[in-house]
């Protein structure tokens, strides 16, 4: 399934207002909610499991990555942009970084 496949189908299961007559304000606030449930499920690893991830905890991560992906995929189309150009441009500009030894540092545009 490629990107653009992915944000297709997930936009039959997009119901959510417009805040402020903006289709992508609700999306980017769920982003913001299902990243720290990524995080909280992660940092309870640490703290109730010495680190160390189970099946169990596995599937409950990747059901929270897929709400990440699901919302990443709502802004996308909210901002008219299809999601394959969203992946082909991240690995564009890290690729770029790699190749100018930039990896590591601080600024969007090192």
């Amino acid at each position: 399934m490629t990107f653009n496949e992915y944000q297709n189908e997930s936009k039959k299961t997009a119901k959510y207002p417009k805040i402020d007559g903006k289709g992508y304000l609700y999306p980017v606030l769920g982003l913001a909610g299902e990243a720290g449930e990524v995080a909280e499920k992660i940092k309870k690893v640490f703290r109730d499991k010495n680190g160390k991830i189970s099946d169990e905890t596995r599937i409950e991560i990747i059901k929270e990555l897929g709400d990440v992906l699901w919302y990443l995929s709502q802004i996308s189309l909210e901002l008219e942009v299809p999601f394959d150009k969203v992946a082909e441009e991240n690995l564009k500009k890290l690729a770029s970084r790699f190749e100018r030894n930039k990896i590591s540092g601080n600024g969007d545009n090192r």
